[in-house]
């Protein structure tokens, strides 16, 4: 009898497709934008975490092609070898002028830098806790470091503070680590407390600042600066990949801070330093950030016309537009009873023209659409999604 060790795979994914969480890639044949080609037709574009337009602006396209030309298309090894171009550390210096910190770090991707960080800073002596909607990339970190893990329930103050008190004194050092925009969610967390917590019970803080980078704070900052927290001692992870529409990670703090990461994050140190391209691209969006706050400001007036019109809609004629949570960001969801409806709503909306496409478990607890907004919809598309949305 000839035996297949790999006979389990399809079988889990026959299981996959029965419970409607089969997952496969759509190809988009179009520079991003709010209108993008999907196999082979013009879609609006309300699913993209490009929240300023910036990933096919032509001053990144042409900055990438420029550092190509000029420095090759890889690094060809860890920064601590051959992949240390001039170019990254231009792009630490002005992410660290973005947020306002000492020095910054630049990883191939923002996965990568948060699993580097969080097991470089703690391990099997100490404690992490962790909302339980945050980020694959900050429980995996968790995991990995071999700490004991403590999730708290999204958001609750209240319990996170008891699991300080009844569990911080048994560790040798603490993390609390947490997104600051949640992206499945689009609603903020609660970053004042977390820092008065973080304070009284002598525990670092880890705020992933992915989404709302580019996005929230008078210069872009982020959640810190929204919150008027800039200077107060926390470490800052973000991504290259979203508003600043490139590749890669970034983690700012103190000048030890950093510098301890290069020394010991493994994921820092054992992988290829980020393209000359990615950097390039990366660095002069933070520029645009810094020099083009209308495009934010045009970011959260979308944010506004689409609260307007959501609110002026009567929930007793259009009950199911009740489903819709958080007017908080640039990041709307629409919960819906299961996957298998999550499917087939996104579906109607793509035979309209509309790609938004279902979420579904284990991605999150409970089925949605994710509606994002960009500094480019245009108002007719804001008005295109409700109505279509309206009509089925």
């Amino acid at each position: 009898m000839v035996k297949d060790a790999y006979g389990w795979m399809q079988r889990s994914l026959n299981t996959i497709h029965q419970a409607n969480w089969y997952r496969s890639v759509t190809p988009i044949t179009s520079i991003p934008g709010p209108i993008i080609t999907v196999n082979g037709r013009e879609m609006l574009n309300f699913a993209s975490n490009d929240y300023l337009g910036l990933a096919g602006d032509k001053r990144l396209i042409e900055a990438a092609m420029n550092a190509t030309r000029e420095w090759g298309t890889g690094t060809t090894g860890s920064r601590l070898l051959t992949g240390h171009r001039e170019l990254h550390r231009q792009l630490e210096l002005a992410i660290a002028h973005l947020k306002n910190t000492e020095d910054a770090i630049v990883f191939s991707s923002g996965y990568l830098a948060n699993i580097g960080t969080i097991s470089a800073i703690v391990n099997q002596r100490d404690i992490i806790l962790s909302d339980e909607y945050n980020h694959s990339s900050l429980k995996m970190g968790a995991k990995l470091s071999g700490a004991t893990v403590f999730n708290y329930p999204h958001n609750d103050i209240n319990h996170l503070t008891n699991l300080l008190k009844n569990n911080r004194h048994q560790y040798r050092r603490s993390l609390i680590i947490t997104d600051t925009l949640f992206s499945m969610d689009g609603d903020l967390c609660p970053l004042p407390k977390l820092v008065e917590l973080a304070q009284e019970f002598d525990s670092m803080l880890l705020v992933d600042e992915a989404h709302a980078t580019g996005v929230f704070g008078n210069t872009g900052a982020g959640c810190v600066e929204y919150f008027d927290l800039t200077g107060t001692p926390l470490l800052q992870m973000g991504t290259l990949s979203k508003a600043l529409g490139s590749l890669g990670g970034y983690v700012a703090g103190s000048a030890t801070a950093i510098d301890f990461l290069r020394n010991r994050a493994p994921s820092w140190i054992y992988t290829t330093g980020l393209t000359p391209a990615d950097t390039a691209a990366a660095l002069t969006a933070v520029k645009i950030v810094q020099q083009e706050p209308h495009r934010r400001a045009q970011l959260w007036e979308n944010v506004a016309t689409i609260q307007q019109k959501l609110g002026n809609i009567d929930n007793s004629e259009n009950p199911n537009f009740s489903g819709f949570t958080s007017f908080t960001s640039p990041i709307l969801c629409y919960h819906l009873k299961n996957a298998a409806i999550a499917l087939q709503v996104a579906q109607k909306l793509q035979q309209q023209g509309i790609f938004a496409p279902a979420i579904r478990p284990p991605t999150v607890t409970t089925s949605r659409l994710r509606i994002s907004l960009m500094a480019t919809h245009e108002p007719e598309h804001i008005d295109r999604l409700i109505e279509f949305m309206m009509a089925i």
